[in-house]
């Protein structure tokens, strides 16, 4: 059986790597080959991933492998890919009434349970004060990237260029504070407004661990069986999540095709660049140091990292990252509280996408902006990119704000339009990444991190 795996892998390694290399040569006309022929050898290649697929029985495998077979529909049958974006909408609506319910039974169960309530005290400082440090290091990785790059330079606006049209708010910080605390939990909810529902239940965990035993007891009994309850609930729905990913890919190649890359790929090369760079030189020296098992963390990132990607959605991966670190072993109270509260605090990706794209917006306008005033738009940054990453590309609604804020053209952003769900798709997955990473981060700070249960982590199904 393993033979075969591997022999499968081998092939499909193969196969991929000679696909590419006949695009390279077909798009600089350096070999003439028949269309009908390279396209079957591309399905080929598609049906040689799905058997490798079913040997592997991994979730992560299958996912990976719906987003090629999307882009190889949407590539082929981009009328229909258009009309099947609803199946990734079922998913999507699907895991967000998990969501909340899940957040809250986790936390509550994890505060009440082991009744420390000095430990929220500790996260919450430790949390925000690696949350900051870390956001500062995005943004000003996305600064240095597009001032070297200097992708906005000699770009020019289409004719038909018109302003986007957004409602655009900027938040003062009394309102950011203030809309951390829900009026209505049902509204929170309704809102998808993690950062109330995390508010809301840490007080009642709070107000259950200050009860007798008795009530306290059935309490804990409650929400310990809801916690477990969804993500088996979760579970189930995951299994869903193959077919959604095919169905997002498929509609994003058949709705925007290919030619949208070829004027804004400096731009799209910068942003991926630039998270690599994050991801390499801040995220793996600190797993190093933490000596976290570095294959056994890649491969628990692996199912909500690639959900997140396919999606363009943080909260799609949200239930998956909750799951996926607590069996990776850090405890459930770690996890249900950072990951949570992270969504709103450590939007790393999307920080540094952020950064990235005024000064981008500024190049393109051919407006030059000092240190000074690049590094004032960054504090602003830190303050307006808070609670987007629940929203698929709401941190365009953000970067219309800062750019306002500051007497910048909105036009430019028009150009970021073509390609902004293939960004999203980026800044997204380093979005999660950072935020399981955070997880393992207090877990070890708190000295509850288990080592044993990472090691032995496996995402098989």
């Amino acid at each position: 059986m393993k033979s075969t795996a591997k022999i499968l892998t081998i092939a499909c390694a193969s196969t991929f790597s000679m696909n590419v290399f006949i695009f390279i040569l077909l798009s600089y006309k350096l070999l003439p080959i028949d269309s009908f022929l390279f396209t079957f050898f591309r399905v080929f290649t598609v049906v040689l991933f799905m058997l490798m697929a079913f040997k592997r029985k991994s979730l992560t495998v299958w996912i990976l492998v719906s987003m090629l077979a999307g882009a190889e529909f949407g590539y082929d049958f981009p009328l229909i890919a258009k009309n099947i974006q609803f199946l990734s909408e079922i998913f999507l609506r699907l895991i967000k009434t998990v969501i909340a319910p899940l957040i809250f039974a986790t936390l509550v169960n994890g505060i009440a349970g082991h009744n420390d309530l000095k430990l929220i005290g500790r996260l919450g400082w430790k949390s925000i004060l690696y949350f900051e440090i870390v956001s500062t290091i995005a943004l000003a990785i996305g600064l240095v990237a597009i001032n070297i790059s200097k992708a906005g330079e000699g770009l020019v606006l289409p004719v038909t260029a018109i302003s986007p049209v957004f409602t655009v708010k900027v938040h003062t910080w009394s309102e950011f504070v203030m809309n951390m605390f829900p009026e209505n939990i049902a509204k929170a909810i309704y809102d998808g407004n993690i950062l109330q529902v995390v508010v809301f239940s840490i007080i009642f965990g709070i107000a259950i661990a200050k009860l007798n035993e008795g009530y306290r007891g059935t309490m804990l009994r409650f929400t310990g069986g809801l916690a477990e309850t969804m993500f088996k609930f979760t579970n189930i729905v995951m299994y869903f999540a193959p077919v959604a990913v095919f169905a997002a890919i498929a509609y994003t190649i058949g709705h925007m095709g290919l030619e949208v890359l070829s004027g804004l790929l400096k731009l799209l090369l910068t942003l991926y660049a630039s998270l690599i760079v994050f991801l390499l030189f801040v995220i793996l020296p600190l797993i190093l140091f933490l000596k976290i098992p570095i294959k056994k963390f890649m491969l628990a990132l692996s199912e909500p990292a690639s959900i997140a990607f396919a999606t363009a959605n943080s909260e799609s991966a949200l239930p998956a990252a909750l799951e996926c670190m607590e069996r990776f072993g850090v405890p459930r109270k770690i996890v249900a509280f950072v990951i949570p509260t992270g969504y709103s605090f450590n939007l790393d990706g999307t920080t540094l996408y952020l950064s990235l794209a005024c000064v981008f917006v500024a190049q393109v306008a051919g407006i030059h902006l000092t240190l000074g005033q690049q590094i004032a738009m960054c504090l602003v940054l830190m303050l307006t990119s808070k609670g987007v990453a629940g929203v698929s590309r709401a941190s365009l609604v953000v970067l219309l704000g800062t750019l306002t804020s500051f007497g910048l053209p909105v036009t430019p952003v028009f150009l970021i339009l073509g390609i902004d769900v293939l960004m999203d798709m980026g800044r997204t997955t380093v979005n999660v990444i950072g935020n399981c990473t955070a997880t393992v981060v207090m877990a070890k700070w708190e000295k509850s991190f288990d080592n044993e249960k990472a090691e032995k982590f496996s995402n098989h199904i």
